[in-house]
């Protein structure tokens, strides 16, 4: 059973409610960590804590055991004048050098851009396999 400062080895797949994959790690490498280290969401994390290697769980995370709520004081008009040219909406941004946004709208005037995660505001569901713990 994994503990706090093992580096586990996990596969999983991660749906929404609507049954939609938004992640899988099934098709690549298993995803490495380290227990107790803040590295995946705290829900993923305890999922982990509870497995046997070798073990399967599925485990369904609330939006606050997740990536918590949408906030909407990480959207941001920022002005068109100055902003790079070519924007469009979906491109991914750095807003001060270091928060990633994605840019949600681009007009002559503005440029929007959402720095909540794709995954704020939403319950996931999880299939986490335990392959190794070292």
């Amino acid at each position: 059973m994994a503990q706090n400062g093992d580096r586990v080895s996990v596969h999983y797949q991660g749906t929404l409610d609507s049954g939609k994959v938004f992640d899988s790690s099934r098709e690549r490498d298993p995803l490495e960590f380290v227990v107790g280290s803040g590295m995946v969401i705290p829900g993923f994390e305890q999922a982990v804590g509870s497995l046997m290697v070798g073990e399967t769980v599925t485990v369904r995370l609330e939006i606050e055991d997740a990536y918590g709520e949408r906030d909407e004081s990480l959207v941001f008009d920022l002005p068109a004048a100055g902003s790079p040219d070519g924007l469009r909406e979906g491109d991914q941004v750095m807003l001060d050098g270091d928060r990633p946004a994605v840019v949600t709208e681009v007009t002559d005037s503005i440029v929007k851009a959402d720095a909540n995660h794709l995954l704020a505001g939403q319950a996931l569901t999880f299939e986490i396999e335990l392959v190794s713990v070292n």
